[in-house]
């Protein structure tokens, strides 16, 4: 299947195209066109200049641009689109796609307006949330449904509108809270860093959630802003919320603020709930920190969570933000994840050179060779032990025997460790 995808080179559509190429024949294009060939060599995909070419020749176009280009983009390519092919939008707001795709597009291309309800920097679809608000359901929509339920996502089907409203809750209400908080916090002069040192773990989590947001790009969070029509409602909402509770607060109305308190709880749902999650959060904060700092001193897998690279080296030291390792790298430990000693043990099999070595050992004829294989195995790095020789021939004192083992091994230090074991059995390395 041939996909196009508007938009590749950054963003959630570039995302997509680490998803698909795997799987599919994918094109994309770019405004820049110098970029956008450069970051299909990089991904071993096509590129092609014209978004009309790319709609007459593609199965399935993806539009994965801003939201305010959207609409235009739809319009530009939707009469060079493929008979029978199917248009897809990605973007977070669905009314005006979906209004745009009915007016324009021919009677014999489907669409489907779809929400991806997460970011770029995702890793993994599995159980990742996707609503479609196709308001007809062709043969396309079995396949891309069937398709997405293959990777174990969370499939929300809904219109458009309901879509839009639930997102002027999940997105603009909670966007305008946190930019709001973060502009607060800088007209206040606050000092991050300082905060820190008095931080607790629920705001320690608050503030990096804030900046997770404040962090993205704001013509995207603008736009998500103003092109949800339900926007002008809920950030009034919220203002009018702020204004009674501040209200409430310098009048020293402690009725009202109880009053105002408790309804808010009542609403939120599952508490009980929320508080797992939380505690399991910071849980999982304080055991990685706890690790990090016993582990400091020995050998160490880091592996960080966006390039999957896996950085192994002797943990040298250990702050708030940053682990270092006796090579020199500095890696930021929100972005990374500690390898149990399993997985640290599996990469090094996958990944390292294995040393191999013959060791001749004399030991007394009464030595028992398994027991000495058995023991040989156990040691760390060790692959595999043979004994692949018993000699007792006229170079042997008598009363002895000459055991050859051929060690397999991830490191020359193993193999050393190997030897000292032996000598320590009593053996003398021939």
């Amino acid at each position: 299947m041939k996909i196009g995808i508007i938009g590749g080179t950054d963003g959630l559509g570039k995302t997509l195209v680490y998803y698909f190429r795997d799987e599919f024949d994918v094109t994309i294009t770019a405004r820049d066109h110098k970029k956008g060939q450069k970051v299909a060599d990089e991904l071993n995909v096509n590129y092609i200049e014209s978004n009309k070419e790319l709609a007459s020749s593609s199965d399935m176009l993806i539009i994965s641009v801003p939201i305010n280009n959207t609409p235009s983009v739809i319009r530009e390519v939707a009469p060079f689109m493929r008979k029978d092919s199917v248009m897809i939008d990605v973007t977070s707001v669905k009314e005006e796609p979906l209004k745009t795709m009915e007016e324009n597009l021919p009677d014999n291309v489907e669409y489907i307006p779809t929400h991806p309800v997460f970011g770029p920097r995702t890793t993994e679809l599995d159980n990742q949330v996707i609503v479609l608000t196709a308001p007809k359901k062709g043969k396309w929509y079995k396949k891309v449904y069937d398709y997405l339920a293959s990777k174990n996502m969370r499939i929300i089907e809904t219109t458009a509108e309901h879509h839009d409203y639930m997102m002027s809750i999940v997105q603009v209400l909670t966007h305008f809270s946190f930019i709001s908080t973060a502009s607060a916090m800088e007209k206040l002069k606050v000092d991050i860093n300082e905060t820190e040192d008095y931080e607790s773990p629920i705001y320690n989590l608050m503030i990096d959630m804030i900046a997770r947001i404040v962090s993205q790009n704001p013509y995207l969070t603008y736009y998500i802003q103003t092109m949800n029509n339900n926007g002008p409602k809920i950030r009034k909402a919220f203002s009018e919320a702020a204004d009674e509770l501040r209200e409430a607060i310098d009048n020293k109305d402690d009725e009202k603020f109880v009053e105002i308190a408790i309804n808010a709880t009542k609403n939120m749902g599952d508490i009980q709930n929320a508080l797992g999650m939380s505690d399991k959060a910071i849980s999982a904060l304080s055991h990685e920190y706890s690790l990090l700092n016993e582990s400091i001193g020995k050998e160490i897998a880091l592996k960080h969570i966006y390039s999957g690279k896996v950085h192994i080296g002797v943990l040298e030291k250990v702050d708030s933000k940053t682990a270092v390792l006796d090579n020199g790298t500095k890696l930021r430990i929100a972005n990374v994840e500690i390898l149990s000693d399993e997985e640290l043990h599996q990469w090094k099999l996958d990944n390292s050179k294995w040393k191999k070595q013959s060791i001749s050992c004399v030991f007394s004829e009464n030595v028992t060779p398994n027991i000495i294989v058995e023991t040989l195995e156990k040691v760390e790095d060790v692959i595999n032990v043979v004994l692949t020789d018993i000699y007792d021939g006229p170079q042997i004192d008598e009363g002895f025997k000459s055991l050859t083992f051929e060690v397999t091994a991830l490191s020359k230090e193993s193999i050393n460790n190997v030897k000292n074991i032996l000598t320590g059995f009593g053996g003398v390395i021939r």
